[in-house]
């Protein structure tokens, strides 16, 4: 079964790209790439892939191509 979660996204931190989970059971990420050509949304799929042990083709932007508010879906 998919598992959905929901990602605020911080682009262009001079600091390695993390991720972090809040209280309320969503994540922030905090990304190197810029928010440019679909660049932020290509560097967070291969951090929730990195994170989660998944293959990076199993992670969906469902909804928030353009926000900083994400909803990812993840087939494992």
């Amino acid at each position: 079964m998919p598992r959905r979660i929901t990602v605020f996204v911080k682009t262009g931190v001079k600091t390695p790209a993390r991720l972090e989970k809040t209280e309320s059971d969503s994540f922030i990420a905090y990304l190197n790439a810029r928010a440019h050509d679909g660049e932020a949304n290509r560097a967070l799929v291969e951090l929730i892939a990195a994170s989660f042990s998944v293959p990076k083709t199993s992670i969906v932007i469902v909804r928030g191509h353009k926000s900083r508010h994400k909803l990812l879906e993840i087939n494992a």
